[in-house]
């Protein structure tokens, strides 16, 4: 999706970054043509997977200690721990501390709409 978006070589060579990236089947629970529609419209496309990037690395020991963060789109995430769970806006962390080449991944089990 990241190449549709146009930003392929910016999430693959820039950074450091911070990543709080859908679970696969998360895309499945969306409405029924919700990702059709994205490929066909770049810029959203674009807007909405760099609202699940924000700049420097956010270990999960970091992260639990913020309330929230701004994101590479513009707009910015409210964090909170719930009942022993991280949550990004209304999405639960799943899996946390992936190492990337250029940052850290954080798998959170919703999509994140800006």
């Amino acid at each position: 999706m990241s190449r549709l978006a146009g930003l392929k070589n910016t999430l693959m060579y820039n950074g450091p970054f911070t990543l709080f990236g859908p679970a696969e089947q998360t895309f499945a629970a969306l409405p029924a043509g919700t990702v059709e529609a994205l490929l066909q419209d770049p810029a959203t496309l674009s807007n909405i997977l760099l609202y699940h990037v924000t700049s420097g690395v956010f270990k999960a020991a970091d992260v639990v200690t913020l309330t929230e963060a701004a994101m590479a789109n513009g707009g910015t995430v409210e964090i909170a721990v719930v009942d022993g769970n991280v949550k990004v806006n209304s999405a639960t962390v799943l899996f946390v501390d992936v190492a990337a080449r250029n940052g850290v991944l954080h798998i959170i089990d919703g999509v994140l709409i800006p």
